[in-house]
C-alpha cells in the first residue's frame, strides 16, 4: 500500500470517529503489524494486517488483532498495487480499541463503511466519552458520522450522577399550599 493510501486510511478513520472540533497538530500515519498480506485486482486492493496491529496518526490510535482494508481502485491506472481511489470498508477484529481524544471504543469487531458514513461495533461494544462521563454498551452500537448519533440494540447507558432530588431528612416538612380547585 502506498504512503498516500496509508495517510488516507488514517484521515478516514479520524473523520469517521468524528472530532469534537478541536484543532489537533497533524502527525504521520503509522500502521504496524507482525504480518501483511496485500492483493490487488483490477477494481480492488485488499490489505490484511495481522498480529499486534497498531494504527496511529493525528488524534487517533487503533489497536486490534486483525485489520482488513478493502479499497477501490481505478482499473485504468496501472501498477502492481495500484493507486487507491477510495475505501470500501475497514474491518478490525479481535481486541479492538479505538481512542480519539477523550473518546474510546472497545469491542470484538468494528466495521467502518465510509460510503455510508457509519461504524458498526459488535461483540461486546463499549463507547466511552471520558470528557463528559458517559458510556454506552450493547449488543451492537452504530455510530453515524457527522450526525452525532449513537444507535444500538439492547443498550445500557451509564452517565454521571444526578444530584439527590429527594427531601432533606433534617429539614421539617412544610405544610403544602392549598391545592388548586378542580374544574
Amino acid at each position: 500500500m502506498t504512503l498516500r493510501a496509508l495517510l488516507a486510511l488514517a484521515a478516514l478513520l479520524t473523520a469517521l470517529a468524528g472530532a469534537h472540533g478541536q484543532s489537533v497538530e497533524t502527525q504521520p500515519t503509522v500502521i504496524e503489524s507482525v504480518e501483511l498480506d496485500m492483493r490487488s485486482s483490477d477494481t480492488e486492493t485488499t490489505a490484511l494486517f495481522t498480529q499486534n496491529v497498531v494504527v496511529s496518526g493525528t488524534n487517533l490510535r487503533l489497536t486490534c488483532d486483525r485489520l482488513e482494508v478493502v479499497a477501490l481502485r481505478d482499473p485504468k491506472k496501472g501498477g502492481t498495487i495500484g493507486e487507491i481511489e477510495k475505501f470500501k470498508s475497514l474491518v478490525a477484529t479481535g481486541n479492538v480499541r479505538i481512542v480519539q481524544g477523550e473518546r474510546e471504543a472497545t469491542c470484538g469487531r468494528a466495521v467502518v463503511l465510509p460510503g455510508d458514513d457509519k461504524i458498526i461495533l459488535t461483540e461486546s461494544p463499549t463507547v466511552t466519552d471520558h470528557g463528559v462521563g458517559w458510556a454506552w454498551t450493547g449488543e451492537e452500537l452504530l455510530l453515524l458520522r457527522g450526525e452525532r448519533q449513537v444507535r444500538g440494540k439492547n443498550v445500557r447507558i451509564i452517565g454521571p450522577p444526578v444530584k439527590d432530588l429527594g427531601f432533606d431528612k433534617g429539614k421539617p416538612i412544610e405544610a403544602a399550599a392549598e391545592a388548586p380547585k378542580q374544574p
